[in-house]
């Protein structure tokens, strides 16, 4: 399984407090052998990609040359990462926006982690075959409320969808997951992943918390 953790712009996950997190994923990695991805705020990349292996929250159709303020695919490959988030419920884009970004994440050889919210979306998404798409009811996002257990037949529903139409494409889920057990439910419903934020960033003992999330 997979876990991909994302920071968001939690105080927790910043600066100082994101290495603090992002050492802690990499013991837990470690001691569990588990492939554990950090998503850590854009200003944390570098320094973060020594201790763990990361993504960005997000970046921007475009090439070198005149993009003030966008996030150039090459600065974040640069920085260290090896994928990024694209479309998260937090951070929506239209389709032809994820098009470009899948294909200019192909360019710089950036793995590409989709969100979803819902099928049709899945549908949509899957044309433009991104390395990874993460089915999150947008509802369940820090609910916490686990879609594994609330909505497990949505997660099964997208699994066959999904491989139905690409099965090069891999399934991960997310929204409100936070035990070992969603993560057990999940896998068993057949996504090979989760996408966890807020119960791992802003709990009182982040590396305890990895601990009880990861099988």
């Amino acid at each position: 399984m997979l876990y991909l953790i994302n920071f968001k712009t939690y105080e927790e996950g910043l600066g100082d407090k994101g290495i603090k997190l992002a050492n802690s994923i990499a013991d837990v990695r470690k001691k569990l052998n588990a492939d554990i991805w950090a998503a850590p705020q854009f200003t944390d990349l570098k320094e973060i990609s020594k201790i763990t292996p990361i993504v960005s929250q997000h970046i921007d159709p475009v090439s070198f040359g005149s993009h003030t303020g966008s996030v150039l695919p090459a600065s974040v490959k640069d920085a260290g990462a090896m994928g990024t988030l694209i479309n998260h419920s937090e951070r929506r884009l239209p389709m032809d926006k994820i098009e470009g970004i899948i294909n200019a994440s192909k360019l710089s050889g950036l793995k590409t982690v989709c969100c979803a919210a819902d099928i049709k979306e899945v549908m949509e998404i899957a044309k433009f075959s991104p390395d990874y798409i993460a089915y999150e009811d947008p509802e369940l996002i820090g609910s916490g409320r686990s879609i594994a257990q609330e909505k497990p037949e949505a997660i099964s529903k997208f699994v066959e969808v999904l491989k139905d139409l690409n099965p090069e494409i891999v399934p991960l889920c997310g929204a409100g997951i936070a035990t070992k057990q969603d993560v057990q439910i999940a896998q068993e419903l057949g996504a090979k992943g989760v996408l966890v934020a807020s119960a791992i960033v802003k709990a009182e003992d982040q590396r305890e918390a990895l601990l009880n999330l990861v099988l």
